[in-house]
């Protein structure tokens, strides 16, 4: 979508653009209420300082919608395309990676009771393996900072895939 469609769109439909980004009400309605903005940057910047906090909350109802590392959504929809498009570095075939992000996936659950969420757009399966071990020494208080920027990464990053100039 143009950036100035978005900045002419009907409050629903800004809404609707913007959720798959990221689904929490509070950063969907911050972002379509500020409109128009005067570049895409200028929207990216906004909708960065908007996410920030994110509360634990709002990242507990985001966190709904994302799958496991490693598990690629089937589900139709932009969210989900989204998420295949982001796990990219991670091959489906690799069967080691596929194990190792399985058993790492299921220990962080254990000790968070939450998925493991990072920005996986960018990053290989060695990588989002060696982070998600890294983080699985973090205490609860630090994991919460580290996902809740995570989330913010993702969304900002989904909404410049989304807006062009």
């Amino acid at each position: 979508m143009k950036l100035a469609e978005f900045n002419a769109a009907d409050p629903s439909a800004a809404a609707t653009t913007l959720r798959p980004c990221v689904d929490v009400t509070r950063w969907v309605d911050a972002v379509a209420a500020a409109r128009p903005f005067a570049s895409k940057a200028a929207l990216l910047e906004f909708a960065s300082s908007a996410a920030d906090p994110f509360s634990a909350a709002e990242v507990e109802a985001a966190l709904a919608h994302h799958p496991r590392i490693g598990e690629r959504p089937t589900a139709a929809g932009t969210e989900a395309a989204m998420s295949r498009s982001e796990q990219a570095g991670v091959d489906p075939a690799d069967a080691d990676a596929a194990t190792a992000l399985a058993h790492g996936n299921r220990e962080y659950e254990e000790k968070f009771g939450r998925v493991f969420l990072i920005r996986a757009a960018g990053r290989t399966a060695p990588e989002i393996l060696d982070s998600l071990n890294r983080r699985l020494s973090n205490s609860p208080t630090e994991e919460d900072t580290i996902v809740a920027q995570q989330l913010r990464e993702i969304a900002v990053l989904r909404l410049e895939g989304l807006i062009s100039e």
